[in-house]
Protein backbone atom coordinates (compact mmCIF):
# COMPACT_ATOMS: atom_id res chain seq x y z
CA UNK A 1 0.00 0.00 0.00
CA UNK A 2 2.93 2.50 1.08
CA UNK A 3 4.61 1.71 -2.22
CA UNK A 4 1.17 2.51 -4.09
CA UNK A 5 0.66 5.64 -2.68
CA UNK A 6 4.48 7.15 -3.68
CA UNK A 7 4.00 5.74 -6.66
CA UNK A 8 0.85 7.83 -6.96
CA UNK A 9 2.46 10.80 -5.74
CA UNK A 10 3.74 12.38 -8.88
CA UNK A 11 0.13 12.10 -10.21
CA UNK A 12 -1.54 13.93 -7.69
CA UNK A 13 1.05 17.16 -7.66
CA UNK A 14 0.62 17.22 -11.43
CA UNK A 15 -3.47 16.99 -10.71
CA UNK A 16 -3.50 19.66 -7.72
CA UNK A 17 -0.65 21.65 -9.59
CA UNK A 18 -2.84 22.46 -12.68
CA UNK A 19 -5.67 22.48 -10.99
CA UNK A 20 -5.96 26.09 -11.62
CA UNK A 21 -5.15 25.97 -14.95
CA UNK A 22 -8.97 25.17 -15.09
CA UNK A 23 -11.55 27.67 -16.49
CA UNK A 24 -14.77 27.00 -15.03
CA UNK A 25 -15.69 25.42 -11.87
CA UNK A 26 -17.64 22.38 -13.79
CA UNK A 27 -13.99 21.88 -15.46
CA UNK A 28 -12.50 21.84 -11.93
CA UNK A 29 -15.42 19.53 -10.24
CA UNK A 30 -14.59 16.96 -13.75
CA UNK A 31 -10.99 16.56 -12.90
CA UNK A 32 -11.49 16.51 -9.04
CA UNK A 33 -14.16 14.23 -9.63
CA UNK A 34 -11.64 12.04 -11.66
CA UNK A 35 -8.61 12.37 -9.17
CA UNK A 36 -10.57 11.50 -6.40
CA UNK A 37 -11.72 8.54 -8.17
CA UNK A 38 -8.34 7.44 -8.64
CA UNK A 39 -6.71 8.00 -5.61
CA UNK A 40 -9.55 6.74 -3.17
CA UNK A 41 -9.48 3.60 -5.75
CA UNK A 42 -5.75 3.41 -5.49
CA UNK A 43 -5.94 3.89 -1.57
CA UNK A 44 -8.38 0.77 -0.78
CA UNK A 45 -11.64 3.05 -0.41
CA UNK A 46 -14.73 3.32 -2.75
CA UNK A 47 -13.80 4.66 -6.38
CA UNK A 48 -17.97 6.21 -5.96
CA UNK A 49 -17.10 8.21 -2.74
CA UNK A 50 -13.82 9.62 -3.77
CA UNK A 51 -15.32 10.78 -6.93
CA UNK A 52 -18.34 12.34 -5.08
CA UNK A 53 -16.28 14.44 -2.98
CA UNK A 54 -13.29 15.21 -5.46
CA UNK A 55 -16.09 16.59 -7.52
CA UNK A 56 -17.60 18.92 -4.64
CA UNK A 57 -14.06 19.76 -3.67
CA UNK A 58 -13.08 21.02 -7.54
CA UNK A 59 -16.32 22.58 -8.21
CA UNK A 60 -16.74 24.43 -4.83
CA UNK A 61 -13.23 25.51 -4.56
CA UNK A 62 -13.59 29.16 -5.40
CA UNK A 63 -17.06 29.61 -3.15
CA UNK A 64 -14.40 28.55 -0.54
CA UNK A 65 -11.50 31.16 -1.59
CA UNK A 66 -9.20 28.28 -2.33
CA UNK A 67 -6.13 30.45 -3.92
CA UNK A 68 -5.62 29.81 -7.77
CA UNK A 69 -9.37 28.97 -8.13
CA UNK A 70 -11.04 31.46 -10.39
CA UNK A 71 -13.21 31.16 -13.19
CA UNK A 72 -11.50 32.91 -16.43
Amino acid sequence: MTRKLFALAPLALAIFGLGGCLASDAERGLAGAAGGAVLSDVTGGSPLTGAVLGGAAGYFCRDLNVPGCENR
